[in-house]
Parts: C-alpha cells; sequence; structure tokens
C-alpha cells in the first residue's frame, strides 16, 4: 500500500471513529509504528487531525454539534473503561444525576447493577434504553427541548433541575482544555449542565482521552468544578499532569480494547 492510500485509510478511520490508535493503524495498515506516525505527522500538517500521545484526534469545529449515532462507535472501549470506573462511585441507594452523551451512556447501562439506586437525566437516549430495558429502576426525566445529541434542554428541563438535589452527577462534555474548561458547541446544552452543577453535591466528569485539548464554543464550568475525573489511559502526559493539578480527583482507567460491549445489562 502506497502512502497516499495509507493516508486516505488513516482519515477513513479517523472520520468514522474520531480518534486513532498509532498501535492499531500499524495492526491495521500492515506497516510500522513509525510509518504511521509519519503519516499522522504529513496529516497533521495538511489540518484534518491533532496528533497525541500514542495517536490522532479528530479536528472539529467549535460550534460542531454531532448526533448521538455518530458519536456512539468512537472509543468505544475507553468509554466501556470509564464507565466501569465510574460506576464504583455510585453508592446503593443514592440518588444518581447523567447528562446527555455517550460516555454517561455507557455508564447509564451498568446503573442497574447498583441496588436502589434512582436516576436522574436529560438524556432522550439514555432515558429510553434504561426505561425499555429496566422498567422497575426509578427514573426521572427532566424534558426539554432535545438537541442533535439526544441531550434535553431549555427552560422546561431546567426548572425540573432545579427543583431537584442529587448526590451525584455524572457529566459528560464535548472538550477540555486548561485554559477553556470543559466545553460543548451547544449554548442550551451547556446552561443546562450548569444547572446540574448546581443540583449535585458531587461531581464526576467522563471524558475519554480525545476529549483532551478540544474546545466547544461554550464554556461549561472550570476544571476546578469537578470533584472526580475519569478518562482512559490514553490520556497524554500534559492532560495527565494538568488534570491532577485542577480537578479534585483524577480517575485514569485502563482500557481493554476488543470486548465489544461486554459488561453491559
Amino acid at each position: 500500500m502506497i502512502a497516499s492510500q495509507r493516508r486516505s485509510r488513516i482519515f477513513e478511520e479517523l472520520r468514522n471513529r474520531g480518534s486513532v490508535r498509532v498501535v492499531e493503524l500499524a495492526g491495521l495498515l500492515d506497516v510500522s509504528e513509525m510509518t504511521v506516525r509519519r503519516d499522522l505527522e504529513v496529516l497533521q500538517e495538511s489540518g484534518v487531525l491533532t496528533k497525541v500521545h500514542g495517536g490522532a484526534i479528530a479536528v472539529g469545529k467549535s460550534a460542531e454539534e454531532p448526533g448521538f449515532e455518530a458519536k456512539i462507535s468512537q472509543c468505544a472501549d475507553e468509554k466501556m473503561a470509564i464507565a466501569g470506573e465510574a460506576v464504583k462511585l455510585v453508592a446503593p441507594g443514592s440518588s444518581v444525576a447523567i447528562s446527555g452523551g455517550t460516555t454517561t451512556w455507557a455508564l447509564a447501562r451498568l446503573l442497574p447493577l447498583v441496588p436502589q439506586v434512582t436516576v436522574v437525566t436529560n438524556s432522550l437516549s439514555l432515558g429510553v434504553e434504561l426505561h425499555a430495558k429496566h422498567p422497575s429502576l426509578p427514573l426521572i426525566l427532566t424534558g426539554g427541548i432535545p438537541t442533535p445529541s439526544g441531550a434535553l434542554v431549555g427552560l422546561v428541563a431546567d426548572l425540573a433541575i432545579e427543583s431537584l438535589y442529587v448526590d451525584v452527577l455524572f457529566l459528560g462534555v464535548h472538550g477540555m482544555d486548561p485554559d477553556a474548561g470543559f466545553t460543548t458547541p451547544n449554548l442550551a446544552e451547556a446552561q443546562t449542565n450548569r444547572t446540574l452543577l448546581r443540583s449535585a453535591r458531587r461531581v464526576v466528569v467522563l471524558a475519554d482521552h480525545t476529549k483532551w485539548r478540544t474546545i466547544g464554543m461554550t464554556r461549561i464550568a472550570p476544571f476546578s468544578a469537578a470533584d472526580i475525573l475519569v478518562t482512559d489511559d490514553g490520556i497524554c502526559q500534559e492532560g495527565r499532569r494538568s488534570l491532577s493539578d485542577t480537578v479534585g480527583e483524577l480517575i485514569i482507567a485502563p482500557v481493554v480494547h476488543g470486548l465489544d460491549g461486554v459488561g453491559y445489562v
């Protein structure tokens, strides 16, 4: 396979998944990791990706908001690993708020393993999934206007959330940057997420490594708003240092690739 074909294949993988890892691309393309790194450098110079530790992420626009289905297959193993660590933070009998997002959706699928948990969510996809598979699980859906990613936002959602107090909020974000903080492309979703923050005794942010240095158009909160941040072991050293210094606690989830949904309920 010549260089142009390799780079086209890398771009296709990146477009489908949102991120790529050097070791996986080397196996897929049957070339050395050094060759993959050189290809990534060329693609970075052309502006289609940003290199990160161990791979690369797609370059997005700050106001671009991918739909739920477009994001669900991206970094699936990483999201599963993060969910596995996050569910350990849920105590039996507690009230849990979960924002919209595909990483929080992965966590929600594990919550029925926790006895007597009550779930509050503004995620339409999450609410439908939980009610369909676990109709006896106490579930409060906020209502509101759905975004392209299936989050319910706006005045109705905010008023419902303001009337509630929960033990812990699991917050999904579009991006995390040392200067911008936690961000999203959607202005209304940022406001609803801030309302969720005010309603929670403890805040846990869930974000895979591709969110590092990604900036959405609207700020949700600074890093200091997170009591705990759970990410995966693909996060770069810069990200680990910055997050360790600014969030209350940083949890790094080890990723096992190829589980194909094992552990979901």
